[in-house]
């Protein structure tokens, strides 16, 4: 699989680390609530289609991307930065 890097351009997959799923948000990092941190953390979809998912280019200029992946063909619609895709309602 090929990763079209915004930086450092298209890179073979072995340049990356599978981060997690995007598409998820975390608990408030103070919350004490078993249940919501299990949920998190153990709670996991399958999706067939489109999913957004979190990577890092750990083998290049070492920037998190936000790449959407479709889950059935493994074809990229998309890559851009994380920091860019990310709001202060959006964490991981």
């Amino acid at each position: 699989m090929i990763i079209k890097c915004p930086y450092c351009g298209p890179r073979d997959v072995i340049e990356f680390v599978y981060q997690g799923d995007a598409s998820r948000t975390r608990p408030e990092p103070a919350s004490t609530d078993q249940a919501e941190w299990n949920r998190y953390v153990y709670d996991r979809a399958n999706p067939s289609g489109s999913h957004r998912e979190y990577w890092l280019h750990s083998g290049g200029c070492r920037q998190h991307l936000l790449v959407v992946r479709d889950m059935s063909s493994h074809a990229i619609s998309s890559v851009s930065f994380a920091r860019e895709n990310t709001s202060s309602g959006d964490r991981r």
